[in-house]
């Protein structure tokens, strides 16, 4: 399986084979110095699982897991020195780096980097000259690549719970619309009340995967979603800061509630995630741009307001992290960098 994801809506139509999808010169361009072979189609498709113990499987291995923010300088020196302009997009979330090429970073500059995601969310890089090969390797640094059957992958870039770092490299992007929203976990976090934190803090809920399988065992019961159970509050390795970890799409019920109580409390943490937009950061793709942001501590959606009008494409790798967990000690963001609480 090939672990590098293909982010695209391409309306120019080229098909000599099956799934092969025609693709902007700008990306062909890219592809071919990068050695990808495209002769037996566009893009490779794993075959998906059937059955939910096949899909479970995937990601049931357990293992360590060592987070680069976690071991970085602090001061993060090596990589903001380099850099030409560090741009901080909103008070909260997402950071733009001027200057850099990711491919060119060193170890230390890579945890730095891991740090300032950790810190920031959401961290943005133009005018990048990036492989799939060399983001992949960028994603090794930071943990195992995750392998995700149902997702087109790019042939020929071969790899191996939840997930951490993603980056996505955007080599064609429409003129006009197609930005991508990140929102703060840390931040929604803090925009409950003290006793409203106390309400959730230590609880966990049921999370479903996206997609629905068949159960080998019972071929009567219909579609399955792998379920796992994590706190609805995690806490991050890299600041130890604690966050809001809900997801509308895939948080189903918190565990020792009623349905009808649950859904009171997540449709509330929910809207305080997607809908206070001083928590939000708005991003204005341009051709060869790659973001990083931490699944952690954040949600994201694009708009589609381009309505696949021009073509889209992109390449996304997402290297998978810790077993969520919460610690009752740890700080809210503002109260780590000893900021007063807002009214």
């Amino acid at each position: 399986m090939a672990p590098i994801a293909i982010d695209s809506s391409i309306t120019e139509v080229v098909v000599p084979k099956k799934d092969t999808l025609g693709l902007p010169e700008s990306t062909r361009a890219r592809f071919a110095k990068a050695n990808i072979d495209l002769s037996s189609g566009y893009p490779y498709r794993p075959a998906a699982p059937l059955y939910l113990q096949d899909a479970f499987e995937i990601r049931n291995e357990p293992w360590v897991h060592e987070d680069a923010g976690a071991r970085a300088d602090k001061s993060k020196s090596s990589l903001l020195k380099s850099a030409s302009q560090v741009i901080h997009l909103t008070s909260h979330i997402g950071t733009e780096i001027v200057g850099l090429q990711l491919k060119d970073l060193n170890d230390q500059q890579r945890d730095e980097l891991a740090l300032l995601i950790a810190e920031r969310s959401v961290v943005f890089f133009r005018d990048q000259d990036i492989s799939p090969q060399e983001q992949k390797a960028l994603g090794e640094h930071y943990g195992k690549i995750e392998v995700h059957p149902q997702v087109p992958q790019v042939p020929g870039v071969e790899g191996v719970t939840p997930a951490g770092i993603t980056h996505l490299h955007n080599d064609t992007v429409p003129t006009i619309g197609g930005d991508t929203l990140w929102a703060s976990g840390y931040s929604a976090y803090e925009k409950l009340s003290p006793e409203f934190r106390n309400i959730i803090d230590g609880r966990k809920a049921i999370y479903k995967s996206a997609h629905a399988y068949l159960d080998r065992n019972d071929s009567n019961a219909g579609p399955k979603h792998i379920e796992r159970v994590h706190p609805i509050v995690r806490v991050h390795p890299a600041t130890g800061w604690k966050s809001l970890w809900v997801n509308r799409a895939f948080t189903k019920k918190i565990v020792g509630l009623d349905q009808a109580e649950s859904d009171v409390i997540l449709n509330y943490l929910f809207d305080v995630y997607e809908k206070n937009i001083d928590i939000q950061v708005r991003f204005k793709w341009t051709p060869r741009t790659s973001a990083l942001w931490d699944n952690r501590i954040t949600i994201h959606n694009a708009s589609w307001d381009y309505e696949g009008s021009e073509p889209r494409h992109g390449t996304r790798v997402t290297s998978l992290a810790e077993v969520p967990y919460y610690d009752a000690d740890a700080p809210s963001r503002r109260h780590a960098l000893g900021l007063d609480d807002p009214e």
